[in-house]
């Protein structure tokens, strides 16, 4: 008898602990993996699904792939927060006369990222006795004034004090001894007088600049625009490879080499651990209204006959631009950054500043005379960013990419 009640004890045991396994999950060690075969096209033509939402420093983040959307809680901050002498004439617009504000209204949104919100003080902690340096052309300036606006707007107790000098300049936050600077560098490589000619020496960066930027604890290089002037625009009369001069050569040729000179800086001189180093890919510009014309409604802002981005007051729709500026020279600078890759992180910006249309000085800048500004074919900025405005963006992703 006692045979048989154990006996039925074991089998009533034996079958719910059989249930209960089946009704659990896996372990998580062991769980089978949920593989995700969609796409970024696929997002826009679902925009309900929702995706899942990785930490920022999760590898399935790409801060680069995303949308616009309406946020009425931006901008960050007014031009007024920053300080006088902050943002330069040329890229305040509504101090100088735009008369929309929507642009300010939107929030880049990657598909499978949340980003956080920038904190100034946050900011400051965590850079606390440490150099930002940004380095490269005005559109350097235009992220490095944006980042300045940021922490003031912020961290409005702070004290600080900025030094104007070229081609370095630098504002101070004495209350954490954090300096972010901006080092004037339009090509990286170094420009020098040989032979009574401005020459632009693609093997060599200068001992000036390299002295200042081994200073820095983060780096922010840019460079691209200046690569593609001609005539009086261009900035150098000869250019010197391999002990040769060169009254001009094909540009992206000139651009590979000036970055193949930068790359081997990096590479002797940046201890990856210690020293973060970004490379903003080129900002696009917005001459050719052909390029989102097509794509523009019955209502679009659009002026007829226009050869700028004059009128333009909204983003370009969709999560994709037709066509972009610079293109052949985004490919060389994504190229030789991803040689350096172990030491570099690329900002892949191009795209969703492609979509900003909206988002150029145009004729609202304090460098435009009213003779000029009656003019917007042929005076239109559209190439640098309004601030507030769109360099925000950049360093939120920046600001994202270096503290999560």
């Amino acid at each position: 008898m006692a045979a048989a009640v154990h006996y039925l004890t074991f089998l009533f045991l034996f079958l719910l602990q059989n249930a209960t396994s089946k009704a659990s999950p896996l372990p998580p060690l062991f769980r089978r993996p949920i593989h995700n075969h969609s796409n970024h096209s696929n997002f826009a033509k679902h925009p309900r699904r929702n995706p899942v939402v990785f930490p920022v420093n999760h590898s399935s983040c790409d801060l680069f792939a995303g949308e616009w959307v309406r946020d009425e809680t931006y901008p960050l901050y007014r031009a007024k927060q920053c300080g006088g002498g902050i943002i330069d004439p040329g890229f305040d617009c509504q101090t100088y006369g735009r008369p929309d504000s929507d642009y300010l209204k939107f929030r880049w949104k990657p598909f499978n990222c949340n980003v956080p919100r920038f904190n100034g003080v946050k900011f400051l902690q965590e850079m606390r006795d440490k150099t930002i340096m940004f380095v490269g052309d005005s559109l350097g300036r235009n992220q490095w004034e944006s980042l300045i606006c940021m922490i003031s707007s912020s961290a409005p107790l702070i004290h600080t004090r900025i030094i104007h000098e070229d081609p370095l300049s630098t504002f101070k936050i004495l209350d954490y001894n954090v300096k972010v600077s901006f080092y004037r560098a339009p090509y990286l490589v170094n420009i020098d007088k040989i032979r009574g000619k401005t020459t632009l020496k693609l093997d060599e960066i200068s001992v000036d600049a390299s002295n200042a930027w081994r200073t820095a604890d983060v780096l922010l290089f840019n460079t691209g625009h200046w690569w593609s002037h001609t005539g009086s625009l261009r900035g150098w009369e000869q250019m010197e490879t391999g002990g040769r001069y060169y009254g001009d050569m094909d540009r992206l040729v000139a651009l590979r080499k000036g970055l193949r000179a930068w790359s081997n800086w990096v590479l002797r001189y940046i201890n990856a651990p210690l020293t973060k180093v970004f490379f903003l890919s080129v900002s696009p510009t917005h001459y050719n209204p052909n390029e989102w014309a097509s794509s523009r409604s019955k209502t679009s802002t659009l002026t007829q006959g226009g050869k700028s981005c004059y009128g333009q007051t909204t983003p370009f729709s969709g999560t994709s631009y037709p066509t972009s500026s610079y293109v052949n020279q985004k490919k060389v600078i994504d190229d030789e950054v991803k040689e350096v890759k172990s030491h570099v992180s690329l900002m892949d910006i191009t795209m969703l500043s492609a979509l900003r249309v909206d988002c150029h000085p145009s004729i609202y800048s304090g460098d435009l005379n009213p003779s000029l500004k009656r003019n917007p074919d042929r005076s239109s900025d559209c190439s640098h960013w309004c601030l507030p405005g769109l360099p925000d963006t950049w360093n939120q992703l920046f600001y994202a990419a270096l503290l999560y």
